[in-house]
């Protein structure tokens, strides 16, 4: 067991929140050539981040939120927008599912609502409803079927989507996956079907059966124990007890108002697992997300306003959640202050559109375009020439860190930046094992051609590297001219051969049906190298364990769990 209490499989193998703080990309971005700092068209640099598993977003918001407080000449002018002199700042995403890439929409839609529609109390709490509970208010669930109806409509239609999210980009997907992203949304929007087809209370609750295994009657004292001797020792001195067990039994992390109000199940946070039944393959959706750290790390543990964080005879005055609420609600007031002189531009027939009449105007256009990039393309984006020392900062999740090769180092421009998170936030590590970690991540960052940065006081949640020199550049431009890479990298086993394509799949097994007794995992056709970074997220687990609570004999030792594949495919409602 990797910990006194828990099989080591908390993290789940999917990603719906980060374990690290928002950051601001900008400032985390490399300094600025004092010999180009006059503002021109032809001079003002240029700043592209590229970031690998973010899964919720934060890191966007918090640098959008920033904006304003950096000069102009930060936002560099678009090469592809067709449109010249406009400016914005690029983001790529690069996701392992479509679920993912499907929130980072939802979300994005909601933070730049038009205060109109929806005022910013309602807009951030709806926020910390969809991205952190399993289960939402009536109205939050119906204002997700809306959207997600609306999406659906737009992902096949290009031209309408353009029109309608100009900050968005889905032309670097494959047509396969547009579709499975479109059959994600249906999903979503689908609320006619009822509880019966995601029952999330009963899949949570199996699941921390099968996480504390012979524990789970002493769950309350086992989450006390992860709180208070590993997330307070770590930093997290302000998540309370009471909100952290409430979130541990019942997965509602952010109680805005009363209980009895939350009994709606939270379709966004489920996901598809390829299982085999009876030599066939078959897909089954669950819940395979996170039961050990919670989504109170991204926003509730840091904030700008220091008062927040004071304490009183030693306890914090405020809790996680409530932080959370500040900063999101800070998040939000900030990104529409910075939007609102784009919206103004132009005439006032523009702005307010054709006329009363007008069924639906197109959205102002944006000064940021978020890109998403194909799943698993990180050990291909350098063969594009487009991409090759594209981009000046990249951001590797901790989840995500076996991707870190020197091919995806060649995709950062010389002097660009590297940051790694770190898993200090995952209870199931113990602290040998997360310097093993930092110690492994600095292995393959080096590998791929970056050099730490000199820190006077080094960060325990993020490392950061900057590419220096010719030899970073030499040694990128040999990893990209060979189809294998130098002795020491890490190349996870082929995403393309680990996951069938999305079209093969078959119709999902309904969640509330029990498990058949023959299902069993597919075997795996590759065995990963022995010297892999393994995390709690690359357990796998089969239909009956999300189902049903096993026995203490049949909790898996975190050695034995077999590599989960760095892609789980969604499943289309059926």
């Amino acid at each position: 067991m990797t910990t006194p209490a828990g099989s080591g499989t908390g993290f789940g193998s999917v990603s719906w929140w980060g374990l690290s703080p928002a950051l601001d990309l900008q400032a985390e971005s490399p300094p600025v050539d004092p010999d180009l700092r006059e503002d021109t068209e032809h001079t003002t640099p240029e700043l592209d981040v590229l970031l690998v598993g973010s899964v919720d977003g934060r890191h966007l918001l918090r640098t959008l939120a920033r904006a304003a407080l950096w000069p102009r000449r930060r936002l560099h002018v678009s090469r592809d927008c067709g449109v010249g002199g406009e400016r914005r700042m690029k983001f790529y995403v690069l996701e392992n599912n479509l679920e993912a890439v499907a929130r980072h929409m939802l979300i994005f839609s909601l933070a730049l609502e038009e205060p109109e529609k929806m005022g910013l109390q309602e807009r951030s709490e709806t926020f910390l409803e969809v991205w952190g509970n399993a289960l939402l208010r009536p109205q939050v669930a119906a204002f997700v079927r809306a959207q997600a109806d609306r999406l659906a409509r737009l992902v096949p239609e290009p031209h309408r989507l353009a029109e309608q999210l100009p900050w968005l980009s889905l032309s670097a997907l494959k047509f396969r996956e547009r579709d499975a992203l479109e059959a994600v949304f249906r999903f979503w929007a689908g609320g006619e079907k009822g509880p019966e087809v995601f029952p999330m209370s009963r899949l949570w609750d199996s699941r921390l059966r099968h996480y504390l295994g012979s524990r789970y009657d002493a769950r309350r004292g086992v989450s006390d124990w992860d709180l208070h001797m590993k997330l307070h020792d770590r930093g997290a001195r302000v998540i309370h007890t009471r909100e952290f067990r409430r979130w541990r039994d019942t997965g509602v992390a952010f109680e805005l108002r009363d209980s009895s109000a939350y009994h709606v199940p939270n379709r966004t946070l489920a996901s598809g697992r390829l299982l085999s039944h009876h030599g066939e393959r078959v897909a089954a959706r669950g819940y395979w997300g996170d039961i050990a750290t919670g989504p109170f790390v991204a926003f509730g543990i840091e904030a700008d306003d220091e008062s927040l964080l004071r304490t009183s005879n030693g306890q914090p005055v405020k809790t996680a959640s409530e932080i959370t609420q500040h900063n999101v609600t800070e998040l939000f007031r900030e990104v529409a202050a910075w939007g609102r002189p784009t919206a103004n531009h132009g005439t006032p027939e523009q702005v307010h559109g054709e006329g009363p009449g007008s069924p639906e105007r197109a959205a102002p256009s944006p000064e940021f375009t978020v890109h998403f990039l194909p799943l698993g393309s990180a050990q291909t984006l350098h063969h594009k020439s487009c991409y090759e020392g594209r981009f000046h900062l990249l951001y590797v999740a901790c989840g995500m860190v076996h991707l870190l090769s020197p091919d995806l180092g060649a995709c950062v421009a010389p002097g660009g930046h590297l940051i790694v998170e770190l898993a200090r936030y995952l209870v199931d590590l113990r602290q040998e094992q997360l310097q093993g970690f930092s110690a492994r991540a600095g292995e393959l960052a080096q590998a791929a051609g970056f050099t730490p940065q000199n820190q006077d006081r080094p960060s325990e949640t993020f490392a950061r590297f900057y590419k220096s020199g010719d030899s970073a550049c030499l040694r990128s431009h040999a990893a990209v001219q060979s189809t294998t890479p130098p002795p020491g990298a890490l190349v996870p086993p082929s995403v393309q051969s680990a996951t069938p394509p999305l079209d093969a799949l078959v119709p999902p097994l309904e969640a509330g049906n029990p498990p058949p007794e023959g299902l069993t995992q597919p075997s795996e056709g590759k065995t990963p190298p022995s010297e892999r970074l393994k995390l709690p997220s690359e357990s796998r687990a089969s239909l009956s364990e999300v189902q049903a609570p096993p026995t203490g004999s049949q909790t898996p030792k975190p050695e034995s769990l077999p590599r989960l594949p760095d892609t789980q495919p969604p499943i289309s409602d059926l």
